[in-house]
């Protein structure tokens, strides 16, 4: 199965930041001159400069494709002070992250530098070519190379080639939650590819707005069987242009979802979609959906919009979605206790699948015994989503929840740790059976495992995380529904 010189080496998936030759950091202060800064980078011979007072105090930087698009291509004069054109997305990561954490992290929030940190401070900076390098092959390259693909079809091609990206990476030991992050990072640059497809042929959007996801996408956890959760926030606009401005939208989201469904990437069946008038609105409409959900605070509500506050943006004005998100943080501070207590029924609603005498419990399918793994990790996210609400915590992975419950001490460490070895185990095990089901069996992945297909010791396993699954499901019930 395995293409020669797919994986140069092993090693780039164990290595850490710390083991690159860290760059130091080159300064300037940000009242320093544009043609200043420049001369520094070129005697120096870096391509990105650090502006701040100190090596401590880092308020920005400046590239080569600074200064290009800028300085030269806007005509400023160089004697300007450099605090006028310098980048302030800094983007940090600590020197005990693994490079694939590090590559990650680069390709989600589309930095080309990273600061190194510690508890005491900046260490340094690495790039993206540095990193790069120490791989050559593999996934990364991949998901470079998606990033230039520009065609529907040369899209659809690099999301048909995932399974066997997924097998290998699964194969070699990888943590799935690294892997969930590859598959969504491609999904997410496969998105982002389409939507400036759409806009290139329909013209410029009529408001600023964002193209946000939901659900397994939102929370960064991503398998090989997916398919399309998204909607659309735009600005308010004057009344006179509230239909025009609409109409774009829902055109816009039709294509794009559209051309999604043709790259592999599928319709919503429960048709949660932009492209669904009911998920493209005004950020005041989106207000008001937020205030009835959780004012509401019905069972069927905690259960149909739950999915809603598993949302992450990916393309247009990322601060309308964090506005939302800070509106729905003011919201939960007075929410009703019946939200939470109905949001606590809702993560009761998947009960791990065991027997009373303690076997794992199983659907016959196509006469064979066949556990569900989907079902089996969502008491995991569901419980983790409502202790997040619950202590305002609006991250939304569910290893990234749990790792802040506990430093919140709403989880020990032990109890963390314990569901988060749930929690990649059983993805895990989803994610091998996908791609196996894909690339050996030629069918479309699935979620159903074969009981026969397990081994003695992964059914022994199993059964070990559905009782650490009931244990928090019954703490779920005292903590959130004031029953036994």
């Amino acid at each position: 199965m395995q293409k020669p010189g797919f994986f140069v080496s092993d090693q780039f998936y164990s290595k850490k930041v710390q083991e690159l030759n860290v760059r130091s950091i080159r300064l300037a202060p940000p009242v320093e001159s544009i043609r200043n800064c420049a001369e520094k980078m070129a005697t120096e011979k870096v391509s990105c400069l650090f502006i701040g007072e100190s090596t401590q105090e880092i308020s920005g930087y400046i590239t080569d494709l600074t200064l290009r698009d800028k300085v030269l291509a806007r005509g400023l004069p160089t004697e300007s002070p450099v605090s006028l054109i310098m980048e302030t997305d800094l983007v940090s990561i600590t020197p005990d992250a693994s490079l694939v954490e590090a590559l990650l992290l680069m390709f989600q929030t589309k930095a080309r530098y990273l600061l190194v940190k510690n508890k005491e401070g900046y260490l340094g900076w690495i790039s993206r070519t540095k990193v790069l390098t120490e791989q050559s092959q593999g996934p990364f390259m991949f998901i470079q190379s998606v990033k230039e693909a520009r065609q529907i079809s040369e899209l659809a091609d690099k999301w048909a080639k995932m399974p066997e990206i997924i097998h290998l990476l699964i194969s070699r030991g990888m943590k799935a939650g690294l892997v969930n992050q590859i598959i969504t990072t491609v999904a997410d640059t496969i998105t982002q590819r389409v939507i400036e497809r759409v806009i290139k042929e329909i013209g410029p959007a009529p408001a600023k707005f964002v193209f946000f996801v939901l659900g397994s996408e939102g929370r960064g956890e991503l398998t090989l069987k997916t398919d399309q959760d998204n909607a659309i926030i735009y600005e308010d606009k004057a009344n006179e242009h509230r239909e025009e401005v609409r109409a774009y939208f829902l055109d816009f989201a039709t294509r794009v979802s559209t051309a999604l469904d043709s790259i592999g990437i599928v319709f919503c069946e429960g048709d949660l979609m932009a492209m669904n008038p009911k998920w493209t609105h005004s950020l005041s409409h989106w207000k008001r959906n937020y205030d009835t959900w959780i004012s509401d605070a019905s069972q069927e509500t905690a259960m149909n919009y739950s999915t809603f506050f598993d949302c992450r943006a990916i393309y247009g004005e990322l601060s309308i979605l964090t506005e939302l998100k800070n509106y729905m943080g003011e919201l939960l501070e007075k929410a009703p206790e019946r939200f939470f207590i109905n949001l606590g029924h809702n993560a009761l609603q998947y009960q791990a699948p065991l027997t009373f005498f303690r076997k794992i419990r199983t659907e016959e399918i196509d006469g064979e015994k066949q556990l569900n793994l989907k079902q089996t990790m969502r008491p995991i996210v569901d419980l983790a989503r409502v202790y997040a609400l619950k202590y305002r915590i609006y991250d939304t992975n569910t290893t990234d929840r749990i790792n802040l419950l506990k430093e919140k001490g709403v989880f020990t460490a032990k109890e963390a740790l314990e569901l988060i070895h749930a929690f990649d185990y059983l993805m895990g095990l989803r994610l091998e059976n996908q791609s196996r089901s894909i690339l050996d069996q030629h069918r479309k992945p699935k979620n159903y495992l074969k009981l026969k297909d397990l081994t003695k010791v992964q059914q022994v396993t199993l059964i070990e995380i559905f009782k650490v699954i009931e244990e928090f499901q019954a703490r779920i019930k005292i903590s959130f529904t004031r029953s036994l």
